[in-house]
């Protein structure tokens, strides 16, 4: 006998909607695309489909480990939270809170409790020192957004399904199923946009999978987007192509800094003949409705923030900013009306580089520094969530040094694996199908309004939930023998949306709304209350939507297009778009700089794969292998130049590896792609060991930094390739 469920999947920022098929035992035999999610409407991708055999991993953890020297051993939940108080408690006594960092992984904005408990333990920590997989990816758009618009989430995404005209640079979701653009089925949207007579241009230094679907690809060295940028700014002013339709501060100001940015030094720099920079910008201005996106490829660079800031510049320039078929921002179930205050970022630094904060965090890139530096404030103890930066964090040989020379180290994760093999406990959150599931961060950046909850599907049976995990640490952190988190959250969200005026619940008694709440745990209460104050709920004034209508709704609700909202997404001080903030004015001065800079002979870049996720896909057996392996692509001019055979020698600043050669005229010549995730040699997860590949952040240089964000340079890092057997010194 089986059983038929629905889920959302929560393995990319796709948001699919799933169908599975349960036999009795709550074995997954079969997933399918959910037909009827208004949303994904029947999409489907390979990781999508093999949600059930990575759900069940063998090789995945259920029970709390504590290491002995090299061995491990498994113990009850009360035994490991009890290690967790004493080496918690050991190091805070000796030498304070800030000698305690937090590292959250890309994992934690695919889950509930990482959106709902993450906060609070930092909070319980009282630590400065958190760091996660934000500023190795994304912190630029949130940094530009920010000064743009007074908040960091206040992030515009294009109008897939109206616009004429979309400008894409340094993203390829037909590999990654879109990014900071929730999408399903990005594929399809593009063929629509094409379909209906719109124009698909790719920026990228690969022909990847969309560039092959667009009407255009143009080729652009790494790490020269903002140049690029520049230059369509800098053609829209001086042929009177600008049609700003909103108020902004400081259109002056940029028009003065794109002079320095003319199509013809440009084009030097970047690769890109001035006559397609002229014309990319006309084409841009003169089309009914436009959007300008761009993603990884441009963040993870040496001038990713002025990049991002750009984006939005020339969306705002051509009139496209909040308008259908423009750059629109979305309207999220679960989003609260937040009062108006200035973005700042810089408020702490780091101890030991000086690299200031932006919300909230550190950069990552400076971890190993503040783990390794003697002195007061040295992080001796670590609590990793959900992440594995030993790969996926800049110089990961380094960190992976750091982590064993730690104190204490705690981590919060399903496996053994390369960060969490330094853990002294290992807490596994349980399967994801035992889990509730809602995407509070990825709806915020939905191409369509929707929203979908999807419940737990399988009991406990004597697992730990993660919230559990996660607030039991919070307790633990806080001093507290017991407590109830998620009614003092819920007490402190009610007391303020009660006191916001105009709120909808203005007024009235929290123990009363409180005790209206639906849910079977604080988690589901907690989703509950952001659903009704929401701008669809039912204490909203506006709507009906609460836990209970979803619940009814196991495919999802569809909360309409994309509409015209900056009045209210607009969060600066003055009220309007800040064009021109200073901290980005004073940018264009490092990137004037190195305009007539001669560029490196070959830089590296990463590389994404359909069915591949960061580091927390490899030991699924049919996602591994075909033509997701870890390879060098590199062009075949490159490969005769260098005189190169099967393998080669890659060396940069931070290190070297020998890797296998993917010739490819895909890829553009003195540039060189590898993957980004790999190096599982020695790993105790068993498809993961056997298909091992190299980490290319052995390559990358940690103290190569965005400066306004402190993100992470990953792509356009100088480096030598050399063939196998050739002695160099290091």
């Amino acid at each position: 006998m089986t059983s038929t469920v629905h889920r959302t999947c929560p393995l990319c920022e796709a948001v699919c909607g799933l169908t599975l098929t349960l036999d009795q035992g709550g074995h997954v035999t079969s997933v399918r695309g959910d037909k009827d999610d208004p949303f994904s409407k029947g999409f489907i991708c390979p990781k999508g489909a093999s949600l059930g055999r990575l759900d069940e991993d063998p090789d995945r953890l259920s029970r709390p480990l504590i290491r002995d020297g090299d061995l491990w051993r498994e113990v009850s939940w009360e035994e490991a939270f009890d290690a967790v108080a004493w080496g918690l408690g050991q190091v805070t006594e000796r030498h304070g809170r800030q000698a305690v960092g937090v590292y959250l992984g890309n994992p934690s904005a695919h889950s509930m409790a990482g959106a709902l408990y993450a906060t609070p333990l930092i909070k319980a920590l009282g630590t400065r020192n958190v760091f996660t997989a934000s500023t190795a990816d994304q912190m630029p758009k949130h940094v530009a957004s920010g000064l743009m618009f007074g908040h960091p989430l206040a992030i515009p995404v294009p109008d897939l399904d109206r616009t004429d005209h979309l400008l894409m640079l340094g993203a390829n979701p037909l590999e990654s199923n879109g990014s900071l653009c929730t999408a399903p089925d990005f594929p399809g949207r593009l063929k629509a946009l094409r379909a209906r007579g719109g124009r698909l241009v790719v920026v990228d230094p690969r022909r990847t999978r969309t560039a092959d679907l667009a009407d255009e690809h143009v080729f652009v060295r790494p790490g020269t987007d903002a140049y690029l940028l520049f230059g369509l700014v800098h053609t829209l002013f001086a042929e009177d192509l600008v049609a700003v339709t909103h108020q902004v501060n400081g259109l002056a100001e940029v028009r003065e800094a794109a002079k320095h940015f003319p199509p013809e030094a440009v084009a030097r720099r970047t690769g890109v003949p001035a006559e397609v920079i002229v014309r990319l910008a006309r084409e841009l201005a003169a089309a009914r409705t436009a959007a300008v996106y761009a993603r990884i490829g441009t963040c993870t660079a040496e001038f990713g923030t002025l990049a991002q800031w750009l984006v939005d510049v020339l969306n705002v320039l051509t009139g496209n900013l909040d308008r259908p078929g423009g750059a629109m921002f979305p309207k999220p179930a679960t989003e609260f009306a937040a009062r108006r205050r200035s973005y700042t970022m810089g408020r702490w630094k780091s101890r030991v580089r000086g690299l200031p904060e932006a919300n909230g965090e550190l950069p990552v890139a400076t971890l190993a520094d503040e783990i390794e530096t003697p002195g007061e404030g040295q992080i001796r103890f670590l609590l990793t969530i959900a992440g594995n930066p030993v790969l996926s964090a800049p110089h990961g040989s380094r960190l992976d040094e750091a982590f064993a020379g730690l104190d204490f180290m705690v981590s919060v994760d399903p496996y053994l694996n390369e960060t969490t093999r330094h853990a002294h406990v290992i807490l596994p959150p349980p399967r994801m199908l035992q889990s509730g599931h809602f995407d509070f961060a990825l709806l915020g950046f939905a191409v369509r309004n929707y929203a979908r909850y999807s419940p737990p599907l399988l009991p406990l049976d004597g697992q730990q939930s993660e919230s559990q995990i996660l607030t039991r640490l919070a307790l633990i952190a806080s001093g507290l023998d017991g407590g109830d988190l998620d009614e003092f959250v819920i007490g402190e969200q009610l007391r303020k949306a009660i006191d916001t005026p105009g709120s909808g619940v203005e007024g009235r008694d929290a123990a009363e709304l409180s005790a209206a709440l639906d849910g079977r745990n604080g988690g589901e209460r907690r989703l509950d209350l952001m659903l009704r104050l929401g701008p669809y709920g039912e204490w909203s004034g506006k709507g009906d939507l609460s836990l209970r209508k979803l619940l009814e709704h196991p495919h999802g609700l569809d909360l309409g297009p994309l509409e015209p909202r900056l009045p209210e997404v607009l969060k600066t001080v003055s009220g309007v778009i800040e064009l021109a903030p200073p901290q980005l004015i004073e940018d264009v001065d490092r990137l004037r700089g190195r305009l007539d800079e001669e560029p490196p002979e070959i830089v590296l870049i990463g590389r994404r794969h359909l069915r591949s996720n960061n580091s927390w896909l490899h030991n699924v057996a049919p996602l591994v292998g075909g033509s997701n392996t870890c390879t060098l692509q590199i062009n075949p001019a490159d490969v005769a130049r260098l005189g190169l055979g099967d393998e080669a020698v890659i060396r940069s600043a931070a290190g070297r590896l020998t890797v296998p050669l993917e010739p490819t005229d895909t890829i553009m010549p003195g540039v060189v792609s590898l993957p980004h995730g790999w190096g599982h040699a020695g790993s105790t997860q068993s498809v993961a060991a056997g298909n091992p590949g190299v980490s290319v952040n052995t390559l990358t240089d940690e103290t190569s930094i965005d400066v306004p964000s402190g993100n992470a340079v990953f792509n356009g890092v100088p480096v030598t390739i050399l063939p196998t057997g050739v002695i160099t010194a290091h």
